[in-house]
């Protein structure tokens, strides 16, 4: 197969573009937020409740979103999506001013950036599921492996430069102008979507009700094994390999290394992931994909535990490194699993489950991090996580038999057939 097939569509490429300055300046604007209120507070569980505020709006309307992506046009509501986004990020751009912090409390800032986050998971809600079902209509679907591939790359890509520009431009510009940037990425992407036409709505059921809508959406996901199988492992995984929500922690009072070396720690996994995605656009992951799916969450926790464990930068720097690269192999495979096993009218409904299995299990596994780390201490609360993602791998290899058996080669030769 074409390694560039997918990049040879030029609607593809503007939803990259746009893909990529929203990441950009999503990961930018969550690594400053947590550098701010750990600033503001010096309490490790005021970055779990960062994790908390984004999640529990997210969860709680995913299933909501997921439906009303199946029943509206994809663009429009995406823009509107982007739209809400930059607005919120402006308000954080306002809370960051440095003549504020003489007018209003700290705990006032605090709160209002919570709330501003709260919004955020809303928004978030809606973003996954639309971003899904977007790319879907941007490409033929013998080509979803490959789009998958790239679309995922781009994210990491994003992932890589926006913690580590975050990091950087903390200690170049300040919190506040690092938020002015966040706005501007926003407004970038919010112009390239806009360049790509209307689709059509592929749902012949418009206008269901919303709970029989839902129904069928959760059944579908519980019913389909090889989706429900890598959704709930990549869930637990992320769940209690949350590691990176303590970086602040780590870089300011383990292994003292400043804004510079926070950028760099948020940055290595990103690029681990990254280079892995690139690789996998000549060297494909469908073959004996449920073994490689439970060997990268495996090594995924051995890292997680080295990490925690470290007190040189650089072994810290190499451990969360190979996290990235084996969680890119991860990500890789659940994607290419959810755009192959689900249908057009269900991909709203089908990505919202899959935010709240796995999207979620981020800012849960944060607050988890955080509880824990206030509990235990920093170090143990992150080796213990990286010990419950390796007995998750046991428990669902012996589970699920026939997840380990899980082949896409056959679905990827009967739509090349069809189409």
């Amino acid at each position: 197969m074409d390694p560039y097939a997918a990049l040879r569509i030029r609607e593809f490429n503007i939803f990259l573009g746009a893909r990529f300055a929203m990441v950009f300046a999503w990961a930018m604007q969550f690594i400053v937020i947590e550098w701010q209120v750990y600033s503001l507070t010096k309490d490790p569980l005021s970055l779990g409740i960062i994790g908390l505020m984004e999640v529990i709006p997210a969860v709680s309307m995913a299933l909501f979103a997921g439906h009303i992506v199946d029943q509206r046009e994809k663009r429009n509501l995406l823009i509107k999506c982007l739209f809400g986004f930059s607005v919120i990020s402006l308000g954080l751009f306002v809370l960051s001013w440095p003549d504020l912090s003489t007018k209003v409390s700290s705990k006032t800032i605090l709160w209002s950036i919570y709330v501003l986050v709260f919004f955020g998971g809303i928004v978030r809600a809606f973003l996954g599921p639309t971003i899904f079902s977007l790319m879907a209509l941007l490409v033929p679907k013998k080509l979803y492996p490959n789009a998958a591939t790239w679309s995922s790359t781009t994210w990491q890509l994003a992932s890589v430069l926006g913690p580590a520009t975050a990091g950087f431009s903390i200690s170049l510009i300040g919190v506040h102008w690092s938020m002015c940037l966040i706005f501007c990425c926003t407004l970038i992407a919010l112009t390239a979507i806009s360049k790509i036409s209307r689709k059509p709505i592929l749902n012949p059921k418009i206008g269901e009700p919303v709970f029989q809508s839902l129904k069928e959406g959760i059944q579908f996901v519980f019913k389909t094994k090889a989706i429900l199988g890598a959704l709930t492992l990549d869930m637990i995984a992320v769940l209690f390999g949350g590691a990176v929500a303590l970086l602040p922690i780590y870089a300011q009072d383990i292994l003292h290394v400043g804004a510079e070396g926070f950028g760099i720690l948020r940055a290595a996994p990103a690029v681990g992931a990254a280079l892995t995605m690139v690789g996998s656009t000549r060297f494909p992951l469908y073959k004996n994909a449920g073994k490689k799916l439970l060997f990268a969450i495996f090594f995924f926790g051995v890292c997680i535990i080295v990490f925690g464990l470290s007190t040189s930068f650089w072994l810290s720097v190499g451990a969360l490194f190979i996290s990235g690269a084996v969680d890119g192999i991860s990500m890789i495979i659940r994607q290419t699993i959810l755009q192959l096993k689900t249908p057009d009218h269900m991909r709203g409904r089908v990505a919202s489950v899959n935010s709240m299995f796995v999207g979620s299990s981020n800012e849960l596994g944060a607050f988890e991090s955080g509880a824990t780390a206030k509990l235990m201490g920093t170090v143990t609360a992150v080796v213990f996580g990286g010990c419950m993602t390796i007995l998750t791998v046991g428990i669902t290899t012996f589970a699920l038999p026939s997840f380990r058996r899980l082949d896409l080669r056959k679905d990827i030769d009967e739509y090349a057939v069809t189409e």
